[in-house]
């Protein structure tokens, strides 16, 4: 049965909770807007709303599309057009230019977007072509919502599995993963990556999945690692870009050969093991040409090839693995695969292998606001460690900061979205430049996950960001036009208030010593009066009156900033708004 759906409105805890997974990060009026909103209302907003499509990068210098025309200046150098490329969907992420009202629902999409990115990851150095990579982004993009109807992919095409056949020959991921050399089978690299990381996987990390043949990986072998090269042989990457796919209307790679003979595909019957339940891929006759392999056969083959493999229950577990993981929290015991997983599997399955589903249904239900009974003390709120683009973009959101238009300043456009690339390297992510073709460590990298963000030197360079971006901003203002007079005028509920936007285990807070700690939330009194006490730093006789008589009258308003500043570096800069 389906997950158990989560009742009643979200409140300001599970809504900050929400768009926070959902996101790249709300403001505070977007907070308290879903509020009210049941999950299913909330849900409806972020991902069944109509969005404007992402306009296509340009060169800063020609305000041309180099990745749709190709004419590209030839003093650059191709290094500096993927730079722009990666800057372009930084910009994505922040919703650089989308109207106010559309804002969160394209965030919403952009993170599906990066989610499929660190499943079927991209590495710039080796793919080399920023237009290969724009094209493998844009592939993501309209597989990013497939639970509504796209006004290019057939909705029959429109689901993982096929995104998961369309990969198999793109550009960057020929690239990638070296099938653009894979003559006959002869390259095994693609092959093995398709079955360990990006469909059926090796099983829950973890559990005993021991098997006695070096060459048997419990849900599939190294013979079916070598009859998948073959089917995957005889593509090349494509760079003209004029080989169209027909479902996606975006460029892919082309056959070696020709359209009628594909010369470098190996022709001959591939036979997988009992994993596969001996299955035989053959080429289908009717679709040569003569003996020749032809593009049309070989494609065909690929096709059967992943619908054996998305035939396979282990294949639905793992991409629902993935899925919980990236929005909900990394620790999977066999309680949760066995009930969780395998319902968000058979929504997988039941929707013919769309994610989107998949995503609605874990961010509706009450396991994704409270998946166990202790109050305060379940993983949902506050269990993972927000990754260095979680942590800046969300900070640049929740602060209202803009970057300057790609239409209208696209120099400007590069050079801030430039520094946030710079800023998360420094945090311990080199975006699209993950150390190997697993994706960033974070994501999959059993049993630390998300710890591997924190370094001694990663978190001193998360704190030194917040550090140097707060003198920049008006937070008396921002506070005037955020957070209600009453609560503003008074330290003691401004600082619970504030904390109850911007970090996450925000129940029954309370300056009250005397309450008993298990009815605390996570951030205790005491850290309450820590947060107080720095706000209120300076050497008035009576602080909290001072403030009040300071807020409620207008006066000293250089005084107030300067407070509001020592506040909100003390509650950025805490452990606790590491955490989403």
């Amino acid at each position: 049965m389906p997950l158990t759906p989560h009742s009643g409105p979200l409140g300001r805890r599970g809504a900050a909770h929400l768009l926070r997974r959902a996101t790249y990060g709300p403001t505070i009026q977007q907070i308290k807007a879903f509020s009210g909103l049941t999950a299913a209302q909330a849900i409806q907003q972020l991902y069944h709303q109509a969005i404007p499509d992402a306009p296509p990068p340009v060169d800063p210098d020609t305000n041309e599309p180099w990745v749709i025309t190709g004419v590209t200046d030839p003093e650059k150098m191709e290094f500096q057009y993927q730079e722009y490329f990666k800057r372009w969907f930084i910009g994505q992420m922040m919703s650089t230019g989308v109207p106010a009202g559309q804002s969160l629902a394209y965030s919403a999409r952009e993170k599906i977007v990066f989610f499929i990115h660190t499943v079927l990851t991209a590495i710039a150095e080796k793919i080399g072509s920023s237009r290969a990579m724009y094209y493998q982004n844009q592939l993501f993009r309209l597989y990013a919502l497939d639970g509504v109807t796209s006004p290019v992919v057939p909705a029959a095409k429109l689901n993982f599995k096929e995104l998961t056949k369309k990969i198999s020959v793109d550009n960057a991921m020929l690239n990638l993963l070296d099938g653009t050399i894979n003559i006959r089978g002869g390259n095994e690299n693609y092959g093995r990556e398709l079955l360990e990381l990006y469909s059926i996987g090796r099983g829950l990390e973890g559990s005993d999945l021991s098997v006695n043949d070096p060459g048997d990986y419990f849900y599939y072998t190294e013979q079916d690692v070598q009859a998948a090269a073959k089917v995957f042989s005889g593509f090349q990457f494509d760079d003209q870009f004029a080989v169209i796919d027909p479902d996606t209307l975006l460029p892919r790679g082309k056959v070696r050969g020709s359209v009628t003979n594909a010369s470098a595909h190996d022709n001959s019957s591939k036979q997988f093991s009992n994993r596969f339940g001996n299955a035989v891929i053959a080429p289908d006759p009717l679709l040569l040409n003569g003996t020749n392999a032809t593009e049309e056969s070989a494609l065909d083959e690929i096709s059967r090839l992943i619908d054996l493999v998305y035939q396979q229950d282990e294949t639905a577990f793992h991409i629902c693995r993935k899925i919980y993981r990236f929005f909900l929290y990394h620790e999977i015991t066999e309680t949760i695969n066995t009930n969780i997983i395998q319902e968000m599997a058979n929504t997988f399955r039941a929707n013919n292998f769309r994610i989107q589903p998949v995503i609605e249904e874990l961010l509706s239900s009450q396991h994704f606001y409270n998946n166990n009974t202790t109050p305060y003390a379940d993983d949902a709120f506050g269990g993972i460690i927000k990754s260095p683009l979680d942590l800046m973009i969300g900070t640049y959101r929740f602060f209202g900061i803009q970057v300057p238009a790609l239409a209208t300043d696209a120099a400007g456009f590069y050079e801030r979205t430039g520094m946030v690339i710079e800023r998360v390297k420094t945090m311990g992510m080199d975006f699209y430049q993950p150390f190997d073709v697993a994706g960033y460590d974070a994501y999959h990298q059993y049993p630390i996950y998300h710890r591997s963000w924190i370094t001694v030197n990663n978190l001193t360079n998360r704190y030194n960001f917040i550090f140097e971006f707060l003198p920049d901003l008006e937070l008396y203002q921002f506070i005037r036009d955020n957070i209600d007079f009453a609560e503003a005028s008074d330290a003691r509920r401004l600082v619970i208030d504030l904390a109850s936007f911007v970090l996450p285990q925000v129940n029954n807070l309370t300056f009250d010593t005397s309450v008993d700690e298990s009815q605390q939330a996570t951030v205790t009194s005491e850290r309450l009066l820590y947060f107080l006490n720095k706000f209120l730093d300076i050497f008035d006789p009576d602080p909290e009156a001072a403030w009040t008589d300071r807020y409620t009258n207008q006066q000293g308003i250089n005084t107030m900033e300067g407070q509001l500043h020592n506040l909100f570096n003390a509650m950025l800069q805490s452990p606790e708004y590491q955490l989403q």
